[in-house]
């Protein structure tokens, strides 16, 4: 059995590993560490998991924690992992780290956009990008893997088939993406209250969104230079979910034909991705509650633009469900085991 922990385990995003670990038949989930709730049983957080997870939550020591897991999922806001995860602690024990301090190779680029000091600059070399169906390799050898972000995960494996086979101008990629309200996490904050939520639509973090660098860093290394590209956020009156609809301007004499072929010859094979034709574009409600992601696509002839819709889970394939995809890669499971669940249609 693989002994687990999660740190941050009282977050959205922490009880969604701890649903999934719990259910996990090779892994035994050792420790839960929340700060905050630091002595209080996680039931009395949650209490639907009343007599399912009573277990005390304790305050974090990663030094310590490392020497009794295998793998140590973080799920916690940027700026922490970098100051805490140490070659010491790789050497006891492998870290999939849910937040954004590994993720982006340039430190400059990550305290630019972030506003913050990176404090494990010597680790960034060491970290593995952990976008399951791109990196699955590279992933298999890793001690440190970066969760990417779910605007992200969406974004790239939308547009990566056409970036990669050089089928469209990557100066005119926009990317309007929307985002149930459990992506800005469970902290309290005027703009989520259900007041400011309910009924209403609003963009928002317009050039500013951090996901962007991210989105920008993965598509330039397919394409073999580096490009930027629109990308503005929605949060919209919807628990979870991600749809993001990326628009980008055709090269002279792509066709349908062309594009549904570079689709096929990335995603195929993915269980996890699954391509649906232009009469049935993605739809939240298809992927809710799972890890797939669903991803289709429209020619507008008119205009030579192609439209490439994306949908996926924010709290599953966008980010616990893809770390545990990632787990499972790491100690060579097989890779659905423990996600491989129906979505939740309704």
């Amino acid at each position: 059995m693989i002994k687990a922990a999660i740190v941050g385990a009282t977050g959205y995003t922490g009880l969604q590993l701890v649903n999934l670990l719990k259910n996990h038949p090779k892994v035994d989930l050792t420790d839960l560490l929340a700060h905050t709730s630091a002595g209080h049983p996680f039931s009395d957080i949650y209490p639907s998991h009343k007599d399912i997870v009573d277990r005390i939550c304790d305050a974090a020591d990663l030094a310590v924690l490392s020497k009794k897991c295998d793998v140590i999922f973080l799920a916690l806001p940027h700026g922490v992992a970098s100051k805490t995860v140490t070659r010491e602690v790789l050497d006891n024990c492998k870290i999939i780290d849910l937040g954004a301090d590994f993720r982006l190779r340039a430190a400059a680029v990550y305290e630019s956009w972030y506003k913050t000091e990176h404090f494990g600059k010597e680790l960034l070399d060491d970290s593995v990008y952990g976008l399951c169906e791109v990196y699955r390799d590279h992933i298999k050898a890793a001690r440190l893997i970066a969760n990417p972000g779910c605007y992200t995960t969406s974004s790239i494996l939308s547009l990566l088939p056409l970036v990669k086979y050089g089928l469209i101008d990557t100066s005119s990629v926009i990317i309007d993406a929307k985002s149930g309200v459990s992506g800005a996490g469970r902290g309290v904050t005027q703009q989520m209250h259900y007041c400011e939520v309910n009924e209403n639509i609003k963009a928002y973090g317009i050039t500013t969104h951090r996901h962007t660098p991210e989105i920008e860093q993965e598509l330039s290394a397919f394409a073999g230079f580096e490009f930027k590209v629109t990308f503005t956020p929605h949060l919209i009156p919807m628990n979870r979910g991600i749809l993001s609809v990326a628009y980008a301007n055709l090269k002279n004499g792509v066709s349908i034909s062309q594009i549904s072929s570079a689709f096929k010859e990335c995603y195929a094979e993915e269980y996890f991705i699954r391509i649906r034709d232009g009469k049935d574009m993605p739809q939240t409600n298809y992927v809710r509650g799972s890890n797939y992601f669903d991803v289709g696509f429209v020619i507008d002839e008119r205009t030579n633009r192609v439209i490439v819709a994306g949908a996926l889970d924010n709290l599953m394939k966008g980010a616990s469900s893809q770390a545990v995809q990632n787990m499972n890669i790491l100690f060579e499971l097989d890779e659905k085991t423990g996600i491989d669940m129906f979505p939740m249609y309704i």
